[in-house]
Parts: C-alpha cells; structure tokens; sequence
C-alpha cells in the first residue's frame, strides 16, 4: 500500500529541521537565482514548497481531455476517494477498504505534514476520476531501496470509475502527469514510481507513459517494479 502514516516504518520518516527544509525550494523560473542554478530561502511555515506548489499547476491537454491535479480538501474529497478505495480491485493494492476514518487518515497523514507528499484529485475535463500522490522520492523510505537523486518525485495513482478504467486512459494520465512535475520542478530529473509487480495493468501503463523498469525492489509490503521517466529521455520515450 503507498502509505504516508509517519508512525511507519515504510512511509514518510525523515524529519528535517525547518532550516533544511527552507532549501528545498528552487528559485522562481526566470529570477536571478534561477539564471545561477541558486536557491532562494523560503518560509519554512509553506509546506507546498516542497513540491514547487502543486496547487499553482495549470492544466494539461491531453489526448483524452483537459486534465489538471487538484489537492484534496479533507471535508470536500473524502466520500468520493473511500467510495474508490472499497472497489475490490484498488483495495487489493491500496489496502485502504473499510469506512471512511481509514482513509482520513491516510490522507491527514500527508494534509499535516511537512509537504513532502501531497494527495491529489485528477480532474479529466472537469470530472474528478483518479487520486494521485506527488511525493519527493528522495526524502522517502524508498530512497533507501535505490539510489535515488535529489528531488526526485514519485507518484502513485488509482483511477476511480471503473469505466475510467476501461478506457485505457493509465498512461496517457501518467505522461501528463510526469510532463506536469518536469515541467514545474526544474531541478528535478526523474519521475519515479513503486507499482507492484502483480498490478500488470499498472507496469504497463508506466511503460506506455514514457518510463522504463529500472530495477525490481523488494520493499517491506510488496515487490515493486521501479519505475524511472528521465527528463533527458521525455521526448524519445
């Protein structure tokens, strides 16, 4: 299961200080800072820093629509994602069936932490129909199974309606949601994802996104497929 309970041993562990925290962000496209590869300090109270604030994200055209991350909102978001996480085929992954608590706090996990994992909606012209976690990959447990590079960005991702997911729509969301996190976190050069090896449905819709099978890991929960989309490849592959 893609966790983000910090009482865990395989979710989000490392407690950094806000000194070190307010180096993580890259400097505004186009600012001095920018020009030089620097970094600026930020408030360490703004934990959307992290990610480059995906919130600010614009949408993205896709083959299959309109499509634009949204991050969740508790009170808004958590009958529609637990409605997702009791389909039998996602709870098989996910491991979050069950009432809505069990959700909530796999959500408030991330909604009160320090930014590194940010739960999101996928919203396909207009319609949400997939949950999505952008999350630094390298301030993760799972640096610790591959050598992973500053900033590297993990996703995990369900597509919700099970018509959604009839129509093949993986990999065309995973390109453009890769091509989002290259595009607006300049010093990050890969996009990386742990998809169980089982869920063949999901290593191939990587695939057909762009990425490639780097290694197989085996993690605490699960064996994964680690997969890797390289900002040098993105328009070869």
């Amino acid at each position: 299961m893609p966790s983000a309970d910090p009482g865990t041993e395989d979710t989000l562990d490392l407690k950094l200080p806000a000194e070190v925290l307010a180096l993580f962000a890259t400097a505004p496209a186009g600012s001095a800072d920018d020009a030089r590869g620097g970094l600026r300090a930020v408030d360490p109270a703004d934990h959307s820093a992290l990610l480059d604030h995906i919130g600010d994200w614009r949408p993205a055209d896709t083959p299959a629509g309109c499509f634009q991350l949204l991050p969740v909102d508790r009170d808004r978001d958590l009958d529609l994602i637990t409605r997702w996480m009791n389909d039998p085929a996602v709870a098989e992954f996910w491991e979050l069936a069950g009432e809505a608590y069990l959700t909530a706090k796999h959500l408030d996990a991330q909604l009160e932490g320090d930014g590194r994992s940010v739960p999101c909606l996928g919203v396909l012209d207009g319609v949400p129909m997939s949950y999505w976690e952008i999350y630094r990959a390298d301030l993760d447990p799972l640096a610790r199974y591959y050598p992973a590079r500053p900033h590297d960005t993990g996703v995990h991702l369900l597509i919700g309606p099970v018509a959604d997911r009839a129509r093949g729509l993986g990999g065309t969301l995973l390109r453009a949601v890769s091509d989002l996190v290259l595009d607006n976190r300049p010093c990050c050069t890969r996009v990386v994802a742990e998809p169980d090896l089982r869920n063949t449905p999901s290593v191939a819709a990587f695939l057909a996104a762009g990425f490639r099978l780097s290694l197989e890991l085996e993690l605490p929960d699960k064996r994964a497929a680690l997969m890797i989309r390289d900002r040098a490849l993105r328009r070869r592959l």
